[in-house]
């Protein structure tokens, strides 16, 4: 298929307006962030007022949860709950700073530190690779004291020093000073699910993928964010909306490589996200894709037409973008 197909089937859609750039759950949002003292409620706020914070907490009313006049039987709803507790159980994440490098260039020299972030408790087969020097380090700290303050104010950032930043010695001390930071961070659960921290782990690879998008290389875009796509599941599984983005961005390589069946399946997981939240910029550009893709590929787009005329009904917008006009659009920054 062509880069042109998300015009195409514009039957199936009607104008609707794109969210601004602080949209809750874009990548440049600045919205609130939450306090570790603050409860579930002023959590969910750091993540965005649209943006789900499901989980065992209040599961009964969640989207999708069986009502208590289900015609399930007890068995089936027993084995649904047991379902629901393994979805909801909080991902453990171990963090390794496995090796460092010395980079020179023409006018700096600096080190980049190997972070490797693995699930714990399984066998994980996409453990995340990852490049930081001392300075992206530093700006984390920053970022996280404007908010987290009292919350990381016991735990230890690494000095700067003037002299002796690439010795072995200084090398060896601050990979193991950069892994406690780390794990101590991710103790604290406001921070893991802070912008600040997510950001640290996945910003860097995410906006270079979707420049390379921007610029038409596709496969280069791919084959980055098959690597960093899993992690930020792992580190927003609290907020799934979050990585809708990225699968959309993956959707419009895919298809644009001519690979259908994949980007729908990419389609796929990203309605999942979105939980049928019909008010979010993606949802109905991310509909109308999929049913182009359905048509392609023999599958059931009527469904999908439906889901998109009756969101339409219910909250009609009076401007039209299409998925790959929106993912161009993320990471600008």
């Amino acid at each position: 298929m062509s880069s042109q197909q998300d015009g195409a089937c514009s039957h199936t859609s009607q104008p609707w307006s794109m969210a601004s750039p602080e949209h809750p759950g874009s990548p440049g949002w600045t919205g609130p962030t939450a306090k570790c003292t603050a409860g579930t409620r002023q959590e969910a706020s750091a993540t965005g007022r649209d943006l789900p914070c499901p989980g065992p907490e209040g599961h009964l009313d969640a989207p999708g949860s069986p009502s208590p006049n289900s015609s399930m039987t007890t068995g089936e709803l027993q084995e649904y709950w047991r379902k629901e507790k393994r979805c909801w159980r909080r991902v453990k994440l171990l963090f390794e700073v496995a090796s460092a490098r010395i980079e020179e260039r023409k006018v700096s020299k600096f080190v980049m530190y190997q972070i490797v972030v693995i699930q714990t408790g399984s066998f994980d087969s996409n453990k995340a690779v990852l490049e930081r020097r001392y300075s992206d380090f530093e700006m984390l700290q920053k970022n996280l004291l404007k908010t987290f303050r009292e919350e990381i104010e016991d735990i230890a950032f690494p000095k700067k020093h003037l002299v002796g930043n690439f010795t072995e010695e200084m090398i060896s001390e601050r990979k193991l000073a950069f892994k406690e930071y780390l794990t101590l961070l991710y103790a604290i659960r406001c921070v893991r699910r802070s912008r600040e921290f997510i950001d640290f782990l996945t910003r860097p690879e995410l906006r270079e993928a979707f420049g390379c998008l921007r610029g038409g290389q596709y496969g280069r875009a791919l084959d980055i964010l098959v690597r960093v796509v899993p992690l930020q599941e792992k580190l927003t599984a609290h907020c799934p909306v979050m990585m809708v983005p990225a699968l959309c961005a993956m959707l419009v390589c895919h298809r644009d490589l001519e690979r259908p069946a994949e980007a729908f399946a990419a389609g796929e997981r990203a309605l999942q996200c979105l939980q049928a939240r019909e008010g979010h910029r993606y949802y109905a550009p991310l509909l109308d894709a999929m049913i182009c893709l359905a048509y392609a590929l023999g599958k059931d787009f009527v469904s999908l037409q439906e889901k998109l005329q009756e969101s339409q009904l219910r909250q009609p917008s009076p401007w039209g973008f299409t998925l790959k006009e929106l993912t161009v659009r993320e990471y600008l920054y």
